[in-house]
């Protein structure tokens, strides 16, 4: 049991350790950079095509949404039709 809590506690140590020695680029000034240029797009579409697809994307989803959730307002608000 001592040698398996041992075992336990150094590779613990060790991923702590070895997670600390990875150094990640700091790549916020060149972000800065790009949303804070003026080039007349809004800062939710100046990510790219990839910004662009998945703002079109929510525009489409949300609209169907709504003409959907209007529609079932709509027929439940009508009384059945009687046999």
């Amino acid at each position: 049991v001592y040698l398996l809590f041992q075992a336990l506690r150094q590779i613990s140590q060790r991923t702590i350790s070895t997670a600390s020695r990875r150094q990640i680029e700091n790549r916020v000034p060149e972000h800065q950079k790009l949303f804070q240029e003026d080039n007349g797009l809004p800062v939710h579409l100046k990510g790219g095509a990839k910004d662009a697809l998945l703002y079109r994307a929510t525009m489409v989803l949300t609209t169907f949404g709504t003409i959907y959730a209007i529609y079932h307002l709509v027929v439940s608000s009508m009384p059945k039709k009687q046999k």
